[in-house]
Order: structure tokens, then sequence, then C-alpha cells
């Protein structure tokens, strides 16, 4: 049995390797290269010649019996067995029965009911098991809150049956008369006149589905205890998963992952003061960024910043007379606001907000604008093979997700020059 595993460990090394190959292709939105192509062939070939080395090592050596044997019976006893009908009671538990399922010859339990699609579906381990439907909720539910901003977005759930998801929006650049809703227009009219017709304009949103995926390994040991199992993987996944999707929510580049506030075309950018000093924020600075947010905005503002500039916050003042008072308001013990104001609105120091002087290192957004779209679901897989060396499992774990601002771009006002948006930076000043 010992050279059988060896065959089916190199076929599984394989596909592995053409799995990740067809996944980076995906993730960037592509056909395969002549390259990578090739190297699939390459693949499926080696795989096919070691399935029939493996089939005829089986047949001459008259293991097809222990071999059936071993695909109806456990290597182990299931404990859970008796719970099937009625579902997984932990996370731990279900990361527990993937394992099992992902062995040679291991059971596949029956509350495993979805698996991923490879090269092949042919054995448990090279696919993968959605998280059972009711830890998904609480899953999710943790990893936003986690996070700061994914919480405060327009957060949508695309169907179980489409990869992307189309909302209407309207395309307007402008406020003046004429342009309101891209072209919508009403009329004070006479008695009997006639009405003269007009329409919005509107553009689509499209949201389609990007991986966030993350890998996770467990020792032998730590596969003994479920609990703490649960406990170690569902902390993990939760504290980065949550931090990854703040982040594209700042940064993203829109290629392979959501479209982030950064880089999107709606973006204000307030001019530095002329010759302000690198690496300050000047109390006029503040004010310039609260004119250019959208009124309609300012209601469901708030400034992130890094931590870097808070010591610039702290001198800021308004100067009356010859005084001045401040403009920053820090947080005023337990009784108060957790959170320091800037303008009435809070302000929440992030990570992934830049350094000091770098245009990103204050933000002023209204993130109910920005729109979050997810599978609804998570999926993970495990692999004995990867780490199988240092008797440790490796746990794959895949979240599908998309985002970006309503807003195709900033608008000109009713009335005034300067362009507004729901997304307000401050300019370099380096």
């Amino acid at each position: 049995m010992e050279k059988y595993l060896e065959y089916q460990a190199k076929i599984d090394e394989a596909r592995t390797e053409g799995i990740a190959i067809i996944e980076k292709a995906e993730a960037e939105k592509r056909d395969t290269t002549d390259e990578e192509s090739q190297k699939l062939e390459e693949l499926i070939e080696r795989k096919g010649k070691l399935e029939r080395e493996r089939n005829n090592y089986v047949q001459l050596k008259g293991l097809q019996p222990e071999i059936e044997a071993m695909r109806k019976e456990p290597t182990k006893p299931d404990p859970q067995e008796a719970n099937e009908a009625t579902g997984f009671r932990s996370l731990g538990e279900q990361l527990m029965a993937v394992v099992e399922a992902g062995k040679a010859g291991g059971k596949i339990d029956s509350r495993l009911t979805q698996r991923a699609t490879g090269l092949s579906e042919g054995m448990p381990s090279e696919g993968g098991f959605l998280v059972q439907t009711d830890f998904v909720p609480g899953l999710l539910k943790e990893t936003y809150e986690t996070g700061v901003l994914a919480n405060r977005c327009d957060k949508r759930v695309i169907s179980a049956k489409s990869n992307s998801m189309k909302i209407n929006a309207i395309d307007e650049t402008s406020r003046a008369t004429g342009s309101r809703y891209g072209g919508l227009q009403v009329y004070w009219i006479s008695e009997a006149a006639e009405k003269e017709a007009s329409k919005p304009k509107i553009r689509q949103i499209k949201l389609e589905l990007n991986k966030l995926a993350g890998r996770y390994v467990a020792t032998d040991e730590l596969l003994q205890d479920v609990t703490f199992l649960e406990s170690e993987v569902s902390s993990w996944f939760i504290d980065e998963f949550g931090f990854m999707i703040d982040d594209v929510i700042i940064n993203g580049t829109g290629v392979g992952q959501p479209l982030g506030i950064m880089n999107s075309g709606c973006l204000v950018t307030v001019s530095k003061e002329a010759g302000q000093p690198a690496t300050t924020i000047l109390t006029e600075n503040i004010i310039k960024m609260w004119a250019r947010m959208w009124a309609k905005s300012r209601k469901n503002a708030v400034w992130f910043i890094n931590q870097d500039i808070e010591p610039q916050l702290y001198t800021m003042s308004l100067a009356v007379g010859t005084g001045g008072i401040p403009v920053y308001m820090p947080a005023n013990g337990l009784s108060d606001s957790p959170y320091a104001k800037l303008m009435g609105r809070p302000v929440i120091p992030i990570e992934q907000c830049q350094t000091l002087g770098t245009t990103g290192d204050i933000i002023l957004a209204d993130l109910s604008k920005y729109v979050l779209a997810d599978k609804g679901g998570i999926q993970t897989a495990s692999s004995i093979h990867v780490r199988f060396i240092y008797d440790e499992t490796t746990f794959r774990f895949v979240y599908r997700i998309d985002g970006q601002p309503r807003w195709a771009s900033a608008r000109t006002p009713y009335k005034g020059s300067n362009t507004l948006s729901p997304f307000v930076v401050l300019e370099t000043r380096s």
C-alpha cells in the first residue's frame, strides 16, 4: 500500500500544480498563456501516466479488494456519524471532517454536501467544501466587525446562480439644470402649455466576483483538539480577511480585486496650501476638504487617518482675534464618543491610510456610497500533502467579493465651480 499512496501523492501534486495555474489566470481575468497551456498539457499527461502506472501496480499486486475496502470504510471511526442528519455542531468539527475526506480512503461525511471543481472531481482532496450555512453568517459578521470599513459600506449579495451583479446608477457629472440625474428636467409651465419630455441617464455598475484566499496550517497535535482548532482558525480567518477587505476598499486596484477609493474616478484631491511645509496638516487643509465633501454625504462622512498624523491634529487651531480655538476635538472620557472629531465627524485611525505627508494619509469618506458585493459563502479545502513531511494539514479559505464606489466621477454643483464627492483626500506634502 505504501507504493500506492506514493503514486496517489504524486498524482495529487500534479493536479494541485495545474489548479494553481488555472486559478492564477482566472484571478487575473485572462486566458492561459502559451507557456501555461503547455505546462497544463504536461501536467495532465504526467497525471495520466501516473494513474496508469498506479492502476497497473494495483492490478499486478492484486490490491483491488484492499483498495475497495479502504474506499468504503473510514480510516478511523467517525464519531459524528449519528449526527450527520443534523449538521455539524461547530466549525472545528466540520474542519476535522474536511481533513478526513481529504485522506486516501477517508470517508466523505454526508454533511459535506457541496464541492468545488478542480481538474477532476474524482477525489475530495481535489476540491473543497463550503463552510456549513449556519456558520457562514457568524464568520462574515465577525470579519466585517473586526474590520473598520466594510461594515459601513452598501453591502449586496450576489445570487447563488450568478458570478456577477449589475446595479443601476445615475450617470451624473454636473448639478446644473438640464444635467441633474444625467438629463432629467422639470419645468414651470403656464396653464395648458405643452410639457417637454426629459429622462435620466443611467449607467450600470458591474460587480464581478474576485477571490480572496488564505491558507492556514494545523499540526497533527492541533487536529486532536476540535475546540482549539476552531478558535485558532476562526481568529486567523476573521482578523486577516477583515484587514484585507478594508485594505482594498481604500487601496484596491480594480484588477483581480475590488476598486478602492484611492484609485476611483470620483476621488477629489484638495491642493495643499502655498508654501505649506512638508509632512504637515493645517487647519486650512481640513476646512477645504470639508468644503469639497458632497453636502448630502456629510451626515455619514468619517475621517480615516494614519496614526502618524495625530500629533499634527492636536496642534491645529482656528485663529480668533489674538487667540484661537482648537479644531481637533479628542474623545472626552468614557461618557463621550469613542472617537475624536473633526468638523463634528468621527476621526478613526486605520493602518490602510498612507503615512504623514502622502496623499491618503487623511481621507474624508462616506462609505454608504461604496458598494460591496459577495457570494454570501466561504469555501474551505484541505490537503495533507502540502506539509506532509512536517505532520501538518493545510486549510485553504476562499471568499469571493467585489466592490467599487457608486460615483464614476466627481460632480460640479448647481452653483459653484469646485467639484464635490463623497471621497476627499489631501494632496501630497513632501
